[in-house]
């Protein structure tokens, strides 16, 4: 029997499945080769029948453009869900309605709605266009006022790199959620008590939409450090002890690093984990080798 989504299909309705399954996030490509390696990536995956895909923008809406015409390629050209990214930095809101309504006559439905980091630094000082928003949930509510979109939101399990404290982000979080989200992705992390934690936290709060993981594949030493830099999650000091010792020979280093990936995928998905979203860095080896693994493809067929 076909996989093929239903047109138009949200993340909410490829989620509601009682099987696991997995999604895939890509960057806009940057030139030629870059399509031609992100293409390569997409028609890899697309017979696995991800979820869906989705598609990041760029700090300060760097890449606004090559997102709304990639997202809206994969639309029109594949048969996989696109979801597109949409900050709010360096955009006022006339700016913003703007991209929103490109995603809409594109048929995009799903969005993942984000503050966003500031351009050239992720971890410098947030500072709000003028004529801006200053929180994602205000750029919920704007997406839902403007369309019939299925919404997503970023959640990190250690808290943002720039909270005051795990409490003051989780209530972020909750606001995101109360002000129309949809579901909500993680930042990548590396082990699987603090996604968990979340997950309980949020049912008590009376938060009852799908919280994904994000999952980055540890296929090289500088995925293993900048990742958890990046995204505020702890760096387990027995991962770095089993990992480091391959540090020299960057094939090992990609086998012990793939094996402890899939064993954080096979605890998460023991513990009821609806689905795993994989950051691919629009390379699909790892995703693809994952998938087999942990056998989503098969449980999608």
């Amino acid at each position: 029997m076909s996989t093929t989504p239903a047109p138009r299909a949200t993340v909410v309705d490829r989620l509601d499945v009682d099987h696991p399954l997995f999604s895939v996030e890509f960057f806009p490509p940057k030139d030629a080769a870059g399509e031609a390696q992100l293409w390569g990536a997409i028609r890899r995956l697309e017979p696995l029948d991800p979820a869906f895909v989705s598609v990041t923008y760029g700090a300060g809406g760097t890449s606004r453009d090559r997102t709304i015409r990639t997202t809206e390629r994969i639309a029109s050209d594949t048969t996989l869900v696109p979801m597109a990214h949409l900050t709010a930095v360096a955009h006022s809101r006339a700016e913003l309605r703007h991209v929103i309504g490109s995603y809409a006559a594109a048929g995009v439905r799903n969005v993942l709605a984000v503050r966003g980091d500031p351009p050239g630094d992720p971890l410098g000082d947030w500072t709000p266009h003028p004529d801006g928003l200053t929180y994602a949930d205000e750029l919920v509510t704007m997406v839902r006022s403007l369309g019939d979109f299925c919404v997503g939101v970023a959640a990190f399990p250690y808290g943002h790199p720039r909270s005051v404290d795990a409490d003051t982000d989780f209530e972020h979080l909750v606001a995101k959620i109360r002000a129309g989200a949809d579901f909500a992705i993680t930042q990548l992390f590396l082990e699987p008590g603090g996604f968990l934690r979340l997950r309980d936290r949020l049912d008590a709060a009376g938060c009852h939409v799908p919280l994904l993981p994000g999952i980055m594949p540890l296929t090289t030493v500088r995925t293993l450090h900048r990742g958890p830099e990046l995204s505020g999650a702890p760096l387990p000091e027995d991962l770095v002890a089993r990992l480091d010792r391959f540090a020299d020979d960057p094939v090992a280093f990609r086998a012990a690093g793939m094996d402890a990936t899939a064993e954080l995928c096979e605890k998460l998905l023991a513990e009821g984990v609806r689905g795993l979203h994989f950051y691919t860095l629009n390379r699909s080896p790892a995703t693809v080798e994952l998938v087999g693994r942990l056998g989503l493809a098969a449980a999608r067929s």
